[in-house]
């Protein structure tokens, strides 16, 4: 069996911030919906047309920023503690 190029430990550890980063964004887009369903009291409003409301460029490169940053405090306090 050939050796694989990368070492399984860094492969975890990549995979594992791949994971808390998703659900970080995960969280940032549900939040997003939940706050136009409630911004419009639901009044006429469907879910594909909130959907296409809050998945936007912006929207997105906020919650790839927000997603790394938070990563990054909560990687850095697990080490400390």
């Amino acid at each position: 069996m050939p050796a694989s190029p990368q070492p399984p430990r860094l492969r975890s550890h990549v995979l594992r911030a791949l994971i808390e980063v998703a659900f970080i964004i995960f969280l940032f887009y549900s939040n997003l919906l939940m706050g136009e369903f409630n911004r419009s009291n639901g009044h006429g409003k469907t879910l594909a047309v909130a959907l296409a409301d809050i998945f936007t460029i912006t929207n997105f490169s906020i919650a790839i920023l927000a997603a790394t940053i938070a990563y990054l405090v909560f990687e850095h306090l697990r080490k400390q503690l």
